[in-house]
């Protein structure tokens, strides 16, 4: 299995402040990793590089064997919309949009609107939302929400999955089932994925657990 992520001797900062200093790390295709730490450790600039909305001070980053570090704001766009797949603290769904048009919009964004359709009802149906297509966000649970996000999520067939404290707002067993929802996601599309918690009790779902500290992995 190749990596499907890597940063290599990663640096950020912001004026005065080291926010991560001499970032190594690498996961592979298939891989669930959880990123811990206290807060303001670096965990969300961390991930803001893997996921190519920030761009480190020194260091390079590789995604899906594509070197970002001398790309254009443009082509890191690019490099989003086909290669990263996000899931958010909240569920960032779009509220005049019903659950099926949430993964149509990546479908028509990515350019493959018709392919789009048959794999948007796949998505829904291994994620047990396919009597939700036609709701919209205000008529979910936060459990339900979350789902969408994932399937949103695996629309565009990226070589990685980067999810930032998807369990926040859930009780317990809301939480682990989404969890558990995209380590299966990992596991059958062969796909490299991060998640950043707080949650403790959700490591065990987990490959690998790697703990940032200071803005060094510890």
């Amino acid at each position: 299995m190749g990596a499907k992520l890597i940063l290599d001797h990663v640096n950020k900062s912001f004026g005065d402040t080291n926010t991560l200093n001499d970032i190594s790390f690498e996961v592979k295709a298939g891989e669930f990793v959880a990123v811990v730490g206290p807060s303001g450790s670096g965990k969300s600039t961390f991930l803001s590089i893997a996921g190519a909305l920030l761009t480190p001070s020194s260091g390079r980053v590789l995604v899906g064997g594509e070197d970002l570090s001398y790309l254009s704001e443009k082509e890191r766009h690019r490099i989003r919309l086909e290669k990263i797949g996000f899931i958010f603290q909240t569920s960032n769904l779009i509220p005049y949009l019903t659950v099926r048009d949430q993964l149509l919009l990546i479908a028509e964004l990515s350019g493959e609107q018709t392919a789009g359709e048959k794999k948007a009802d796949e998505l829904l149906e291994q994620l047990g939302l396919s009597h939700r297509t036609g709701h919209y966000p205000e008529k979910l649970s936060g459990g339900e929400r979350q789902r969408v996000a994932i399937a949103r999520a695996w629309m565009n067939d990226p070589d990685i999955l980067l999810a930032d404290e998807p369990t926040a707002s859930l009780d317990l067993k809301r939480g682990r089932d989404v969890v558990e929802m995209i380590a299966d996601g990992v596991k059958r599309r062969n796909k490299a994925a991060i998640m950043v918690t707080h949650d403790e009790r959700m490591l065990d779902v987990c490959d690998r657990i790697v703990r940032i500290e200071d803005g060094k992995i510890r």
